[in-house]
C-alpha cells in the first residue's frame, strides 16, 4: 500500500503563444495604476475588480512581474507620503487620531490591492524571493510613516506622554493607544520593542526611581508597601488594555527593581515601621504584603526569613536568660508558648505557611531554649502545673491543647534525657499525692512522649502507673485477709514502688506513730509472706494522711497532711506543748524537712494549727509549739502543703545534673560499641560525629566526655589504637 505525497496547488501559465500589443504594459499598468489611485481615494465601489486581476495576471504571465512590482512599490509610497503630510499637519490631540485614520486607510487599500494581484503573490514573488504584497505595504507604511523624520519622535513622545499623564492620575484615550500601539505590534515585534517597548521601559524606570525615592522619605513601610503594590496593579492593567502581553513582566520588572529591589533593605530596617516593627506588633496585613511582593525580589524571601531569624533570636535569648523570668518557671515556659504561638500565626496568616521560615522559626528556637540550661526543668514544671488539681477554666480539651503545644518546646530541647528525670519527679509526686487532674491526661502525655522519642524513653513512666494499678489490688487484698483491723485502728493505702521505675530519693526513716506503725508491720508481714524474694522499704517522705481533729474550740475539721505532718500532730495527743528538740528526738525526721513541716503547720496563715513561741519566720531549736485552739475554718476538708521551694536548689541541682551524666556514661559507650562493631576500624573525629547522631534524640554528647568514654573501652579492652595511626581505634572481637 502506498501514498502519493501531495502537492501543493499552483495557477500554470498558459502553453500556447499568443502575440501581444507592444504597448501592453503601459495601457495595463496605467490601469492598475488608476485603480490603486481610486481604492486610496476611497472610489473603489466603481472598480471591477475581476478585471482589474485579469490585467493584473496577463502582466504577470507575459514576464512582466518585476516591472510591476517596481511600479506598485513607487505607487504606494507616493500615496503614502501624501498620507505622511496630512498626519504631520495634525496637530495636538488629533495626532494619534489621524494617524490612525491613515493606518485603517492603508490597511483597508492594503487588502484591495492583494486581491487585485493575488496572481502574483503566488507565482512572481515566491519565485524571485520579494516580500508579499501586504507585508511588502507594512514594510512601506513602517519606513515612509511610522519611520520617518517628522513622525517617529513625535509619535513616541506622544504615547510616552499620555502614559506618564495616566500615571498622575489623568483619564486618556485607551481605545486610541490600543490601536496605536497594536499597529506597532501589526509592523513586527522589532518595531514595537525598538521604537516603543524599549524606551518606554528606560523612561518608566527613570519614573520610578524618582517617585520611590520621594515615597521612601516621607512613607512609613506599610504605606510605602501598599503604594508600591498598586503601581504594580496599574502597570499590569495598562498592559492589559493597551500594550502586548509579553511586556507585562518587563515592566513589572522594571517596578520590583526600581521601587522594591533598591530600597530593600532600608525598608526592612526602616525604624518603627520596618519589618521588626511589624512582627513585634502583629501587622498581618504589612506582613502578607511584604511576603507577596518580595517573592518577586531575588533574595527578598531569605533577607525576610534572615532579620525574622534574627530578632527571634535577640528576643528568645533576652527572655530564657533574665534571671527575674527564671523566678517563676511557669510563667518563664507560658512566655515561650506564646512566642511560638505569635510567630506561628505570623507565618500562617502572612507567610503562606512557608516551610522555609517555618524551619527557620524552629532553628531560632532551638537555639535560645539550650541557652538555659534550666530549660528541660521548667518544662516539666510547666507540665507538672498543668496536670494537677485545681487548674482554674480548663477542661480535659483545653489541657490537651496546651500539651500539644509543650511538646513543641520539648522538641527543640537538646537534653531530652534531663526532661526525663525531671519529668519522672514530678509525675511522681503528682500520682502518689492524688493530685492528678486526670489519668487520660496523664497517658496522652506519655503517649506523645513515646510517638517522640521511642518506647524506651517512657517504659518506666508508663512502669509508674502499673505500680498504682498493683498496689490498689494489693491493699484490697490486705484488708480482704484481715477484716478485723478496719474498726478503730488507722486505715492505710499503701502504694508499693518499683525501684528502678521510680526517682529514688535518699530517706532517712522517721518515727511513725504506734498507731499507724502497728498497721504498717501487719502490711509488710502480709505483702512478704504473698510475694517471696522481695523487700520494703517505707518512703515516709513521700506519703500523705488524713487526720479527724477536734479543737479546743470545739470546731472539728479532716486534715489532709503529709506523712512527717501527721508524726507531729499527732504528737500533741498526748502533749500540750513540745519543743523542736522534743520533736525532732521523737519523731526522727531529719532537720531540713522538719523546719518545713512546723513551718507549714504553725505559720501559714488560715492552716496554722499550730502555736508557736515566740513567733517568728524562723525555727530554732528552743521554740515551743502548741495546738491552736482558736483555730476555724470555713471548710471542714483542709488541706495544709509542706512549705517548699518549686524549683531545685543549687545542691538538688548539682545532684541531679550529676545523675544525669552519670546515665549517659553507658549509652555512649553502647553507641560506641555498635558503630565499631559496625565499622571495624575508625578515626576518632568519624566516631564523634557518628556517635552524635544516635544520640541526639536523648541529648547531646559532649566530645570531651565521648573521649573519655573511648578511653575506658580501651581499658577494658573492647577497643584498641591503631599502632600506626594513633587517631584511628580498632574494634576487638
Amino acid at each position: 500500500m502506498s501514498s502519493q505525497k501531495k502537492r501543493p496547488a499552483r495557477i500554470e501559465p498558459f502553453r500556447h503563444k499568443v502575440e501581444t500589443d507592444p504597448k501592453f504594459f503601459e495601457k495595463s499598468w496605467k490601469k492598475l495604476h488608476d485603480a490603486i489611485r481610486e481604492i486610496y481615494n476611497h472610489n473603489a465601489s466603481g472598480l471591477s475588480f475581476e478585471e482589474l486581476y485579469r490585467t493584473a495576471y496577463n502582466m504577470v504571465l507575459y514576464k512582466h512581474g518585476p516591472a510591476l512590482y517596481d511600479n506598485l512599490i513607487k505607487t504606494m509610497t507616493e500615496h503614502l507620503q501624501e498620507m505622511r503630510r496630512s498626519i504631520e499637519a495634525a496637530q495636538g490631540g488629533l495626532f494619534l487620531e489621524e494617524l490612525q485614520r491613515k493606518w485603517d486607510d492603508h490597511n483597508k487599500a492594503l487588502q484591495m490591492i492583494r486581491d487585485v494581484l493575488m496572481y502574483m503573490d503566488r507565482t512572481y514573488i515566491p519565485s524571485s524571493k520579494k516580500t508579499a504584497v501586504f507585508d511588502l505595504g507594512l514594510e512601506l507604511w513602517r519606513d515612509t510613516i511610522v519611520r520617518s523624520a517628522k513622525i517617529h519622535g513625535r509619535l513616541l513622545d506622544t504615547l510616552l506622554d499620555l502614559i506618564h499623564s495616566e500615571r498622575m492620575g489623568d483619564v486618556i484615550n485607551r481605545s486610541l493607544m490600543r490601536s496605536t500601539t497594536k499597529m506597532l505590534m501589526d509592523l513586527g515585534s522589532s518595531v514595537y520593542q525598538d521604537d516603543f517597548e524599549r524606551p518606554f521601559l528606560e523612561v518608566s524606570a527613570s519614573f520610578y526611581s524618582g517617585e520611590s525615592q520621594q515615597f521612601i522619605e516621607c512613607c512609613a513601610c506599610g504605606e510605602y508597601l501598599k503604594k508600591a503594590q498598586r503601581r504594580l496593579d496599574e502597570e499590569a492593567e495598562r498592559v492589559s488594555q493597551y500594550m502586548d502581553a509579553k511586556t507585562d513582566e518587563k515592566i513589572t520588572a522594571v517596578v520590583v527593581k526600581e521601587t522594591l529591589t533598591n530600597h530593600m533593605q532600608r525598608l526592612f530596617l526602616m525604624e518603627n515601621s520596618g519589618l521588626v516593627s511589624m512582627l513585634v506588633e502583629d501587622k498581618y496585613e504589612d506582613l502578607t504584603m511584604m511576603y507577596n511582593l518580595f517573592r518577586r525580589v531575588p533574595d527578598g524571601h531569605s533577607t525576610i526569613k534572615s532579620i525574622m531569624t534574627s530578632h527571634v533570636k535577640e528576643t528568645g535569648k533576652s527572655l530564657v536568660t533574665d534571671p527575674e523570668r527564671m523566678k517563676d518557671p511557669v510563667d518563664f515556659v507560658q512566655r515561650l508558648l506564646n512566642e511560638k504561638d505569635k510567630y506561628d500565626n505570623i507565618i500562617s496568616t502572612s507567610f503562606g505557611n512557608d516551610k522555609g521560615f517555618q524551619n527557620a522559626l524552629n532553628s531560632s528556637f532551638e537555639y535560645f531554649i539550650n541557652l538555659n540550661n534550666r530549660s528541660p526543668e521548667f518544662i516539666s514544671l510547666y507540665v507538672d502545673d498543668k496536670l494537677r488539681k485545681g487548674m482554674k477554666d480548663a477542661n480535659e480539651e483545653d489541657v490537651e491543647t496546651v500539651l500539644d503545644k509543650v511538646m513543641m518546646l520539648f522538641r527543640y530541647l537538646q537534653e531530652k534525657d534531663l526532661f526525663e528525670k525531671y519529668y519522672k519527679q514530678h509525675l511522681a509526686k503528682r500520682l502518689l499525692s492524688g493530685r492528678a487532674a486526670s489519668d487520660d491526661s496523664e497517658r496522652s502525655m506519655l503517649v506523645k512522649l513515646k510517638t517522640e522519642c521511642g518506647y524506651q524513653f517512657t517504659s518506666k513512666l508508663e512502669g509508674m502507673f502499673t505500680d498504682l494499678k498493683t498496689s490498689q489490688d494489693t491493699t484490697q487484698g490486705f484488708y480482704a485477709a484481715n477484716p478485723s483491723d478496719t474498726g478503730d485502728a488507722p486505715l492505710i493505702s499503701v502504694q508499693i514502688l518499683t525501684t528502678g521505675s521510680w526517682p529514688t530519693q535518699p530517706c532517712s526513716t522517721c518515727n511513725l506513730p504506734p498507731e499507724v506503725l502497728a498497721v504498717s508491720e501487719k502490711f509488710r508481714a502480709y505483702y512478704l509472706g504473698t510475694h517471696n524474694g522481695r523487700r520494703l522499704t517505707w518512703q515516709t517522705n513521700m506519703g500523705s494522711a488524713d487526720i479527724k481533729v477536734t479543737f479546743g474550740n470545739g470546731s472539728k475539721h479532716e486534715l489532709n497532711v503529709s506523712t512527717y505532718q501527721m508524726c507531729v500532730l499527732m504528737l500533741f495527743i498526748t502533749a500540750d506543748c513540745l519543743t523542736y528538740r522534743d520533736i525532732e528526738q521523737a519523731t526522727a525526721i531529719p532537720p531540713i524537712d522538719l523546719k518545713r513541716c512546723l513551718q507549714s503547720l504553725a505559720l501559714v496563715k488560715g492552716k496554722n494549727v499550730l502555736r508557736k513561741e515566740p513567733m517568728s519566720r524562723d525555727i530554732s531549736a528552743d521554740d515551743s509549739f502548741y495546738v491552736n485552739d482558736k483555730f476555724t475554718s470555713k471548710l471542714f476538708k483542709v488541706k495544709i502543703g509542706t512549705v517548699a521551694v518549686q524549683k531545685e536548689s543549687e545542691p538538688e541541682k548539682m545532684e541531679t545534673r550529676h545523675r544525669v551524666e552519670e546515665d549517659r556514661k553507658p549509652q555512649i559507650e553502647a553507641a560506641i560499641v555498635r558503630i565499631m562493631k559496625a565499622r571495624r576500624v575508625l578515626d576518632h573525629n568519624s566516631i564523634v560525629t557518628e556517635v552524635t547522631k544516635q544520640l541526639q534524640p536523648r541529648f547531646l554528647p559532649n566530645p570531651v566526655v565521648i573521649k573519655k568514654r573511648l578511653e575506658s573501652l580501651i581499658e577494658r579492652e573492647f577497643l584498641e589504637r591503631d599502632k600506626a595511626d594513633r587517631k584511628m581505634y580498632r574494634y576487638l572481637a
